[in-house]
Formats: structure tokens, sequence, C-alpha cells
């Protein structure tokens, strides 16, 4: 063969070595195994990725599958090293913003810092009992005086009143007792292991405004069957019931002194009645509220137009169902009279008189 053929053979079996080692686009090199591998990892969140799982709106595992099986071999293997190694995926954290989204405009779309903070218009603001008290140039400075209740906490308003006709005083909440598990209305209050209440429409915010609602045989701390039997002699002198310890349930006697307030302006019950969405003047500062009832029946009735209490005595009317009971109305001037009574098992507020 000549030399010149020699030298065209050995350049073509040159070319073919040359070739056979580079490979074809379609190909898979050693390089494409590793380039392939970091980029699954990228779009699955590597190991070194934190990835909340458990938190709500955190990727299923089959989002995970999805995006990893559309990740880009393109991506050079040092941006994948970078990506990789540095970047904590946060998105799924309520309030948290994806890396993709500070990138482009440093909050993601829609969201704002105060996103997530409840605004204070959604947020409950406890009832200040002191808008239903009497004015201080009204019935004197510093008339009202605060307790706590140490089995639930909180703090109550009392006041000492003084009859202008007989000298009596008595120290008595100036605000309706609220302590007690809630019961739906259309339920009787007959759990003897703890307080029961009835929130106005089953509503625990009303309780904190108006006070609960509490059958006789409940306000007595008697068992439940005392509102359909009598227990006339399980009641005893300064009957505590549901009031906290030292203080006692208000009686018909402790209403005398009551409205024996001097009264300014002849103006009859109106001056037991808070201002505060009563239509009263308040001149006793008993502070009276409209915090309705809850009927026999287990219905919520008349909150803002009256407000009901009972006495700790049963009503000789019928003793196993009736119990003693006043009511004041915001539209009328009917007073309470001694001989008032009423069902055991309707709902109503709850006043206590400081023992002396």
């Amino acid at each position: 063969m000549h030399w010149s053929e020699k030298l065209r053979v050995f350049a073509c079996l040159c070319v073919l070595m040359t070739l056979s080692a580079c490979g074809d686009d379609s190909g898979t090199s050693a390089n494409d195994d590793d380039l392939s591998s970091s980029s699954v990892t990228l779009s699955g969140r590597s190991s070194d990725t934190v990835i909340p799982d458990s938190v709500p709106g955190s990727a299923s595992s089959s989002s995970k599958k999805a995006e990893s099986s559309s990740g880009q071999k393109a991506v050079s293997s040092s941006s994948v090293k970078k990506e990789s190694s540095s970047s904590v995926i946060l998105d799924s954290v309520p309030g948290s913003v994806s890396s993709s989204s500070k990138t482009d405009s440093g909050t993601s779309a829609g969201m704002t810092s105060s996103s997530n903070t409840p605004s204070s218009s959604s947020e409950y603001v406890p009832f200040d009992h002191s808008k239903t008290h009497a004015a201080s140039w009204e019935i004197g400075e510093n008339r009202y005086k605060t307790f706590v209740d140490p089995r639930n906490g909180r703090s109550y308003y009392y006041i000492t009143i003084t009859s202008s006709k007989t000298g009596k005083f008595v120290t008595v909440m100036a605000e309706n007792l609220n302590i007690g598990e809630m019961v739906l209305g259309e339920n009787n209050q007959n759990d003897d292991t703890k307080i029961e209440r009835y929130c106005y429409n089953n509503d625990t915010t009303k309780c904190d405004e108006f006070g609960g609602l509490y059958q006789w045989a409940e306000m007595m701390q008697l068992p439940s069957r005392c509102n359909t039997e009598s227990c006339a002699d399980l009641i005893q002198e300064n009957h505590r019931g549901i009031c906290p310890e030292g203080w006692r349930l208000f009686t018909w006697d402790d209403y005398v002194v009551v409205r024996g307030y001097e009264d300014k302006y002849n103006d009859g019950v109106k001056g037991l009645r808070s201002m505060y969405r009563f239509l009263g003047t308040n001149q006793s500062g008993f502070s009276l509220t409209g915090a309705g009832y809850r009927d026999s029946r287990g219905k919520f009735k008349q909150q803002e137009q009256t407000v009901s209490w009972y006495y700790p005595e049963e009503h000789e009317y019928d003793v196993d169902l009736y119990a003693r009971a006043n009511y004041v109305s915001a539209n009328t001037s009917h007073a309470p009279t001694r001989d008032d009574g009423d069902e055991k098992t309707n709902g109503f507020s709850v006043r206590c008189t400081k023992l002396e």
C-alpha cells in the first residue's frame, strides 16, 4: 500500500477513536449522571434544605415527586451546589415567603408582615363594668371598690349603700355574678358536681357583660332536684350558694335597704337602674343592667329590657316549683314586691352581699 494511502487510513482511525471517546449528543456520560443526580436534589429539595412537612400548607410527597421529574439537567454543577447547600425553604410556614418570591419583590404576592396578626377589631375586649356605674358627682367619690373571686380570677365592683330611711346599710355587688361552665339554654342545670351557667343566646361575651343566668337550685348550690321539689330544710341563714367565700346571696331585706337610697328626683326604680343601656339614673349606685332571662322552656328573652333575680326562699304558692323572685323593667316604673315569685327552672341573674 502506498504510504499516502496508509497515512489516510491512519487519519480515519484517529477520527473514529476520537468520536468514540467523546460520545454523541444523545448518549449519557458519567458527567451526565452526576448532573442528573444534582438536578433531582435541587428540584426535590436536598438534604440540606429544611422542609417543615407537618406545617399546614407544606408540599405533599406527590407534588415533590412532580417537581423532581421536571428538574432541568441544563443547570451547571456549580449552580446546583450553591443552591442545594444554602437554600432554606420555609414557604410552607404560614406567613413565610419562598426564595423565588423574595428574589422577585422581597415579599410574596399579596402577603404583608401584618397579614398574620389578627386585627384589633377581631379580638374580643372584656367588658368594662365601670361603664354601668353611677357618676361620682351623683353618689360621691370612690364609692365603688373591687375584689377578685379566687375561684376564677374574675374582678367585681361592689358598693356600700345606706338607706336614707332606716340608716341600715349593705355592701353589695354592683354587677351580676359570672361563674361556672356554660350549658346550652335548652338544657337544665342538672350536673350537681360543678357550677353551671347560662349565657344569653349561648354567647359567653354576654355573660362577660351581663353576668351568668342561673336556675334557683343552681344559685343555691343545692341538688338539681330542688327545682322540682321542696328543699326548705336545706336553706341556711346567710345562704352562700354560688357566691364567693365571704359573701352570701342577696335577700329581700337587702333589697329594702338598697331601695331606701336618697331619692333626689322621686323617680322610683329608675334610681336602681344603670344609665348604660337601661334607661335609669342609678342614684343608688346599684347599677342594674338589662341582663334578660332564660325562661323555663329554654328560650332567652328581653335582654336590655328587664333584669330578674331570685331570693334564697321558696314561694308558698308552690314550694316544689316556685321561688321568691323580683324583676325590674327598663320601660316601666314597676317596683318589686315582697310576694313576687317565679318558676325555679328559669335562668335569672345573681347578686351577692358581703358578710359583715
